[in-house]
């Protein structure tokens, strides 16, 4: 039997329409405004029934809906963990007493609703409303697992899954938005936590999709499935799931592209995908934008790339937390693998419409690019988008440059917006350093932290980049394995900090040390490159060799290196501004206030 229903600030300022600012102000200004009954002190929950008496008593016009009741009823029926099943034995409630011939198709034992004042709510909505949006109103309200995709995503990956529509399977279905929105009664669902599994069952169910199944088990390690084909998966599994088989499934006939590392989960999962699809059917997964790069993942990307099984990586620019959409098809006996696969980014809808075009042979137009497969299968096989794509200039950022340019000392570079921005061919830093344009040299990990002092060899540090490449540290004695730095070379820090040194010094820690063939690589151009180029998702201090580098003559090169040269200069004179003129308020100040300073 559940407890009377309580409700949190939030809930009352829905409920009198108000904001949160106006329901603190009645806590504090009316002494007769309820007690919580429950919570904590940051998050209280007051009943419902006291919270309604005060508001009539106090004129304050509110409205309570039989659906705001049943949630609330919801809510307040035990702890916060058990919610999941509470609402998974509503939605049993209401397939048993709308569609009851049903009831057995939804997976494990449902308990019985014991509440009937919550089943009385339950029946006056679907009265109404019917059972099938009295049911989503609540799921609605239901704080979605990690990973479900918002419904926009969701629909974009239905529409880039089945064109044509078809069957489907979600191996990681949650609460079966994904199978939800494909619209087709063929639809397989299989989720780990059974009352999550009745959940998507149940949507399925009284949505219409009367040959729908949901399993209860883990996809990868009981596959529910097993030897069956479909012709689209669609699914956003488990975010950063450590705890997945590894060991348990090296030689399970899914993974014929090569069982993952155990930090490459989202790579079992796709070979999982492809393993249920039939051939040229398509597997559209959603993933966390690291996927894409992470070094343990390269031989495993490089095998679908060369398989065909990669069509696009796409990233979803309207998401709270970067992902991407993986587009793979299972490839067809014979067939000639492709050449190019799409990288784009973009919001949900944009992100289906470019796939659609490239699938077309259409032009993918802005936010896309086809890129040649042989292009990726270098030794990192970074598929992300960002790193391929040409980056934009929003017109807010070229409208600050504009006022910053119109107040700028004179000596600074004249620029200019460019109109019709196109993908330059580029290259990583690795691969210009294979065909000999550059060498590439880190300070050792061991290098002893460099001392002050006026003896021993001049060392270049970490903050000697933040403001110029005069070098500070100092290095006693002739340690070996030390990396010298001449004139001309690039030095760059993690994240980003990078200068060409005009003096001999030593490399410091965490540095590294770029040294170009200057007729075919200008210096200053690489240092710009490297200093504008934002760090990949999850990568390591030595995230330069990943820095992609225009491939420009060498006379464009020095013009861009000038300009980048020329930035960097107004932006060191305007720092030694700006610390003189706090050097002079402070010592002023003392100045004035102690009196040996005195205006005139």
């Amino acid at each position: 039997m559940a407890a009377d229903p309580t409700v949190s600030t939030g809930d009352i300022a829905r409920l009198g329409r108000v904001g949160r600012a106006a329901v603190s102000n009645w806590r504090r200004r009316h002494d007769d405004f309820p007690a919580p009954v429950s919570g904590t002190a940051s998050n209280p929950r007051f009943a419902l029934s006291e919270v309604e008496e005060w508001l009539r008593r106090n004129g304050k016009r509110y409205r309570l809906s039989a659906i705001d009741r049943a949630w609330q009823r919801l809510l307040s029926d035990g702890a916060d963990f058990l919610l999941p099943e509470r609402l998974a034995a509503a939605g049993a409630h209401l397939l048993g007493r709308h569609h009851p011939e049903l009831a057995h198709l939804l997976p494990g034992d449902p308990p019985p609703l014991d509440d009937p004042e919550l089943a009385a709510l339950l029946d006056d909505v679907a009265a109404r409303r019917g059972p099938a949006a009295a049911y989503e109103d609540l799921c609605a309200r239901f704080r979605r697992p990690a990973g479900e995709p918002p419904d926009a995503l969701a629909t974009a990956m239905a529409r880039i899954a089945l064109p044509d529509g078809g069957s489907v399977l979600d191996p990681a279905c949650a609460t079966g938005a994904l199978l939800l929105v494909t619209g087709t009664g063929a639809a397989r669902g299989q989720e780990a936590d059974p009352a999550t599994a009745r959940i998507a069952a149940t949507r399925l169910l009284l949505a219409g999709a009367r040959g729908a199944t949901v399993a209860v088990a883990d996809a990868l390690r009981h596959d529910a499935f097993a030897g069956e084909e479909f012709d689209a998966v669609v699914s956003a599994p488990p975010v950063v799931d450590r705890t997945w088989p590894h060991d348990a499934l090296a030689g399970d006939v899914r993974f014929a592209h090569g069982l993952p590392p155990r930090t490459e989960p989202e790579l079992a999962w796709m070979q999982h995908g492809l393993a249920h699809v039939r051939p040229g059917g398509r597997v559209v997964l959603r993933l966390p934008g690291a996927v894409a790069a992470r070094r343990p993942g390269r031989r495993i990307r490089a095998n679908l790339l060369r398989a065909g099984a990669i069509r696009a990586v796409l990233t979803i620019e309207d998401e709270a937390r970067p992902s991407d959409v993986w587009v793979l098809r299972r490839p067809v006996a014979g067939e000639q693998v492709p050449s190019r696969v799409l990288l784009g980014r973009g919001p949900a809808e944009e992100a289906a419409e470019m796939w659609e075009a490239f699938a077309g042979g259409d032009a993918v137009g802005e936010g896309a690019r086809a890129v040649p497969v042989v292009e990726l299968l270098d030794d990192d096989v970074d598929l992300s988008p960002e790193h391929h794509l040409q980056r934009r200039a929003s017109a807010e950022a070229g409208r600050q440059v504009a006022e910053l340019l119109a107040t700028a000392p004179a000596d600074l570079p004249a620029l200019r917006l460019v109109d019709d921005v196109r993908n330059r061919p580029s290259a990583t830093v690795a691969e210009l350093a294979r065909r000999g344009v550059l060498t590439v040299r880190h300070a050792p990990r061991d290098a002893a932290t460099p001392e002050a002092g006026d003896g021993g060899a001049a060392v270049l540090t970490v903050s000697d980049l933040a403001t110029g490449t005069v070098p500070t540290g100092r290095a006693a004695g002739a340690a070996p394995g030390r990396i010298r730095v001449r004139p001309g070379d690039v030095v760059a820090a993690p994240m980003g900090r990078a200068r060409v040194a005009d003096r001999p010094a030593v490399l410091g820690p965490a540095l590294t040390v770029y040294r170009t063939d200057p007729d075919q690589l200008d210096p200053e151009f690489l240092a710009g490159v490297l200093r504008s180029t934002p760090a990949p998702g999850g990568a390591s201090s030595r995230y330069g060799h990943r820095v992609r580098v225009p491939l420009l003559p060498i006379a464009e090169q020095r013009a861009l290196g000038a300009a980048f040269r020329a930035l960097l200069d107004a932006a060191d004179t305007a720092r030694t501004a700006a610390e003189r003129a706090d050097t002079l308020l402070r010592l002023g100040g003392e100045g004035l206030a102690e009196g040996w300073l005195r205006p005139g």
